[in-house]
């Protein structure tokens, strides 16, 4: 720890740019959203800086407690909150902090060499969000004290303990009125503790769940290189863990990779310790680095012959898991989603470190980089071969791309931000839907029967495949690397299927070709799942529609046993176009749930397992769930 800057932090350290009053009125501008990822987001808020205060050196233990009550403790060992006056406040820092939106000491400078930028809003959000908010400062051998309700003061600063600790505890009470929900997931809160312990050196992180008496301590001396082999614990690795951790220009820079014998890709890039889905510039120049290495290394040897193209960075990135963690001091990030890096300095540095350490370490593992340039030699051949196929298919398209699907009962209006797209199971549910629907704006494709499984099918008959074929026509997007989202032509795509094992079959089917080929579909927010009732029960001259199983035994129990008749719903043609519209394609009553992508690595993980060619990990995998499935209607 930096004793001497220790001693000297305090109050003229925290800079205040702006007060608290829009965050209650907009939490979404802050914590990007009110359900269970906004609500996890206050944990991130209060954990990060502790994580900040490990990067700098000043500690060396955060322990997070999930409490009964609903509430949570985040505790860590670094440096205190200063609570002497601030000068430009008139109030004790530590009510600065919590009270006043972007009051923090990494916007003075040098006391926080890398941090996540100069949007953080740390305590302060959660405070305004939160019932309320208790905070504990232990320093120079006493604990300060103060509490906040909804943000407002209770009482000042005040001392009410002795202690021979250093740090700072937050403990916090989400909103209910804020938030859908206040449940907060431990699992959820696991997966980013254990992240962060991968990529901060020297810290402990422990997680205890109060209410399950769980608890877990994450310490990883390999960082990310240990974070690769994690990642790679479910496949067939194929040689050593490259690793390379070297500061230059004041950016520091940690990337690990590792090949193996499956056929996609998985690539992490985080700055100063956060993810950044998009990565951007340390992403892009890692790849070029990666292409170019490899190609020259393997022209060296005599593996990629004269008359051989060069192989691309498609070809170079199957197979390949790699974490890419840069630290910068001032990071420049697109607009507030901070999902792109733009820094240009990273570029070069990050091209210069990785290309001379991977280079290394070909040299130094003549087996290892052999295999490498071997599965990337044939990964070109099979792009190649694939590339062929798809033109012959494109050919065959040439006619049929320029006319939709002849089943395709369209909408009227062209402008795809108001436009819906329903893809509906078999021609019954299409009439349906299609005399139900707002003409305007709802259009209605049909499959028939079950489309092909995209995950085992080889690309030339995912292109042939009849149902894929008018889907991605419907889009008008084409797929794969000629994909164009700005071409999509509905902003909202629903996939309705039957309420039963069939039907819940179909819809995994369309979700893995989405996943597998259109993906920022999915990133986008433009994919969703449409939940028609399960029941109609009918009384006297009342009706119910119902959605599962426990409404429906509430509804009962609450208005009686003499019942006209309970019908179940097994498919959407059961419904005339009348009861289609009104419980499942109205905005005003339907209900729908947004597909999103919130860990692509678990997600592909998934796929592979429940629709992949390999029998044994699917039938492991439902083996050790089915005692969980409640109603199951084959």
């Amino acid at each position: 720890m930096n004793a001497s800057a220790s001693a000297n932090y305090s109050a003229d350290n925290i800079q205040v740019l702006e007060w608290l009053e829009p965050v209650r009125k907009r939490p979404w501008m802050y914590i990007g959203s009110t359900d269970e990822r906004g609500l996890h987001h206050l944990i991130w808020e209060i954990v990060d800086n502790s994580i900040d205060e490990a990067m700098a050196g000043y500690c060396d233990k955060i322990i997070i407690t999930m409490w009964k009550d609903g509430s949570i403790t985040v505790e860590d060992n670094g440096r205190w909150i200063p609570t002497d006056v601030h000068a430009k406040t008139g109030k004790s820092a530590l009510e600065t902090i919590m009270t006043v939106l972007h009051a923090w000491g990494k916007f003075g400078g040098w006391w926080y060499k890398v941090s996540w930028g100069l949007h953080w809003v740390w305590a302060s959000v959660v405070n305004a969000l939160s019932n309320k908010t208790q905070a504990w400062v232990h320093r120079n051998g006493e604990v300060f004290y103060q509490e906040y309700q909804k943000w407002a003061i209770m009482d000042d600063v005040k001392v009410v303990d002795k202690t021979k600790k250093t740090g700072t505890i937050i403990k916090f009470y989400p909103d209910d009125t804020i938030f859908t929900t206040v449940e907060f997931d431990y699992k959820t809160i696991v997966k980013r503790v254990r992240q962060q312990a991968y990529l901060t050196k020297w810290v402990e992180l422990v997680i205890f769940n109060e209410i399950t008496d769980e608890k877990y301590r994450f310490y990883f001396e390999g960082w990310v290189k240990s974070y690769v082999s994690f990642l790679n614990k479910k496949e067939d690795s194929i040689g050593n863990i490259m690793y390379v951790d070297k500061e230059k220009d004041d950016v520091q820079v940690e990337i690990s990779l590792q090949y193996n014998k499956s056929y996609s890709n998985n690539i992490i890039t985080f700055v100063n310790n956060v993810i950044t889905p998009e990565g951007w510039s340390h992403l892009t120049w890692f790849r070029t680095a990666l292409t170019r290495t490899i190609n020259k290394y393997a022209r060296g040897k005599d593996i990629l012959k004269e008359k051989d193209q060069n192989m691309t960075n498609e070809d170079v990135i199957e197979w390949l898991t790699a974490v890419i963690s840069v630290k910068v001091v001032e990071p420049q990030f697109e607009w507030q989603t901070k999902a792109k890096l733009w820094n240009p300095e990273v570029r070069w540095i990050v091209d210069s470190v990785f290309s001379q350490a991977l280079m290394e370490f070909l040299e130094e593992n003549p087996s290892d980089a052999k295999w490498v340039c071997d599965k990337v030699i044939l990964a070109a051949k099979a792009r190649l071969a694939a590339r062929a196929a798809r033109d012959t298919v494109i050919r065959k398209w040439a006619l049929e791309w320029m006319t939709l699907p002849w089943k395709l009962a369209d909408c009227v209006s062209k402008d795809p931000t108001v436009s819906e797209l329903y893809i509906v199971e078999g021609d019954s549910a299409w009439g349906s839907a299609k005399q139900g629907r707002e003409k305007e704006n709802q259009a209605i494709l049909p499959l028939k029967g079950k489309i092909l499984n995209t995950e085992q099918a080889r690309i030339d008959k995912i292109f042939s495949n009849n149902e894929v074929k008018s889907l991605i026509i419907a889009l008008w997007t084409w797929v794969w690397e000629t994909f164009d989202i700005s071409k999509l032509r509905y902003h909202r795509i629903v996939i309705m299927t039957d309420a039963d094992v069939d039907g819940a079959h179909i819809r995994t089917l369309i979700l893995t070709f989405f996943f597998r080929y259109m993906k920022e579909i999915v990133e986008q927010g433009y994919l969703y799942i449409a939940q028609p009732p399960l029941y109609k029960l009918s009384k006297w001259k009342k009706a119910w529609y119902v959605y599962d199983e426990a409404e429906k035994e509430r509804i009962m129990k609450e208005e009686g046993v003499v019942w006209d008749n309970v019908q179940r719903y097994k498919g959407l043609w059961e419904m005339n176009p009348e009861q289609l519209w009104e419980t499942t394609m109205d905005p005003e009553e339907r209900k729908m749930s947004k597909v999103k992508i919130e860990d692509a690595q678990k997600a592909d993980e998934i796929f592979k397992i429940l629709m992949g060619s390999d029998v044994p990990p699917r039938r492991k995998f439902v083996q050790s769930r089915a005692k969980s499935v409640k109603n199951l209607d084959v």
